[in-house]
């Protein structure tokens, strides 16, 4: 457990490491270039290390560097594994290797953690074996454990409900060139979380396969392509960088974020929007997002669908806030790491602050929260939020704060860097319980 200790104000800067979103699908479409690629500046977590594990299992020959991954590509030919792959709680790794195992030979077993087991794929499953795949739910319930069977993606025409994962839709594409015919996908209602099939797209381009998308949201993708393997540069991560611009908001410091870019395609960046919505001033350069808080934030009503990821952070600069946040359009919530919406209004509760849960989102009363124990349900964005709430907040004490190496294993020790005393950590800072 550790415990943060309040602080009147801030003055730091802060890199941020690597995007997880870029590294996952970075080692997806290099596994599938033919040739030799390397990737700087990657994420190192425990979800990019699970994603490396199973690519290795298909046997993709990938270096681990300190600063960099080399992987060899195979041009899309991969062979089955030898044993079940576990993505643990790796949501990411359990869509992306869904398609990816459909171009082994034989049949590939996925399964994952408790929490894992209770995610659904059963759209993205559905849309598989309308290409031609044998893919199935071993429980037939949608969801993991899951069996895929190759040898290979057949193609042609498949539908996805756009509201449920933008990650259905990115794994099929990135896939998609190494079907045995063309490949379209229909998206079916409003794609939630929009910016990372941009991404998706971004990424495919610049190895080398454009993707055709119409006003009717169908994406063509031409079968016969191949990734052409290169030197890629992953840009930093939007969503760790929330976690300061909130820690800047809620503490009417200033935090100057380096590393980002401000353009980026990742749509967490959004946050620093509605941050100036908040009242903060936010400055922009060609590397960095500088936030400066003040002591009277405003209160928002906005719609989160673009970045879902940052419904817990903003929700801990509302807790801050006089007066009544909406946050909306984020029923996707529900099927993350835990029920986020749940999680987020059990525990603002326990430091006394008032939450009203929607279908698709929260109300938030703000206001002054107390201390309290946070539990953060195996979810590595509850520990992160919660430690921001803990700047301001006397008596916040995160349980099981090791959870942060599912994305940002340094975070403890940046928060550090930023000048914020922690108790009960380890010497190294990465929050792991003594």
């Amino acid at each position: 457990m550790i415990e943060i200790i309040p602080v009147e104000t801030v003055q730091a800067e802060v890199r941020i490491p690597g995007s997880k979103s870029y590294t996952n699908r970075a080692l997806i479409i290099a596994a599938l270039a033919q040739g030799t690629s390397t990737l700087l500046h990657p994420l190192k977590s425990d979800d990019t290390a699970v994603m490396i594990k199973a690519l290795r299992e298909f046997g993709i020959d990938i270096e681990e560097h300190e600063d960099h991954f080399v992987v060899y590509g195979t041009g899309g030919v991969l062979k089955s594994p030898s044993g079940e792959i576990d993505v643990q709680n790796a949501g990411t790794a359990m869509r992306f290797l869904a398609s990816l195992a459909a171009l082994a030979p034989d049949e590939t077993r996925l399964t994952g953690s408790e929490r894992m087991e209770e995610r659904p794929l059963g759209d993205l499953l559905a849309a598989l074996a309308e290409l031609g795949v044998r893919a199935w739910s071993e429980r037939n319930n949608g969801c993991p454990p899951i069996i895929v069977d190759g040898p290979g993606i057949p193609g042609g025409t498949c539908h996805l409900r756009g509201e449920v994962s933008s990650q259905y839709l990115s794994s099929i594409l990135m896939c998609a060139p190494y079907a045995d015919r063309d490949v379209a996908v229909q998206v079916e209602g409003r794609q939630t979380s929009q910016p990372y099939i941009d991404m998706t797209l971004d990424i495919m381009r610049e190895w080398g396969v454009r993707v055709v998308e119409s006003a009717e949201q169908v994406y063509q993708v031409k079968a016969g392509r191949t990734y052409q393997s290169r030197e890629y540069a992953i840009e930093a991560d939007a969503s760790s960088a929330s976690y300061f611009m909130a820690l800047a908001a809620v503490t009417a410091g200033t935090v100057r974020v380096l590393g980002i870019n401000p353009h980026t395609r990742q749509g967490d960046i959004a946050f620093a929007q509605v941050l100036e919505q908040m009242g903060c001033q936010v400055t922009r350069g060609d590397h960095f997002i500088g936030v400066t808080g003040v002591e009277d934030l405003k209160p928002v009503d906005v719609d989160m669908n673009s970045m879902p990821d940052m419904v817990q952070t903003l929700a801990i600069v509302a807790a801050c806030t006089e007066g009544e946040t909406k946050i909306r359009d984020v029923a996707n919530l529900r099927v993350k790491e835990t029920d986020r919406l749940s999680a987020l209004k059990k525990e603002l509760g326990r430091v006394g602050v008032r939450v009203k849960e929607l279908e698709d989102g929260l109300v938030i009363q703000g206001g002054n929260p107390h201390g309290a124990v946070i539990e953060t349900y195996g979810d590595h964005r509850m520990a992160m939020v919660f430690a921001v709430l803990g700047c301001v907040v006397p008596g916040i004490r995160i349980q099981n704060p090791e959870v942060v190496t599912k994305s940002y294993p340094e975070f403890w020790r940046d928060l550090k860097s930023a000048g914020i005393t922690l108790q009960g950590e380890e010497s190294d800072g990465r929050g792991k319980e003594v």
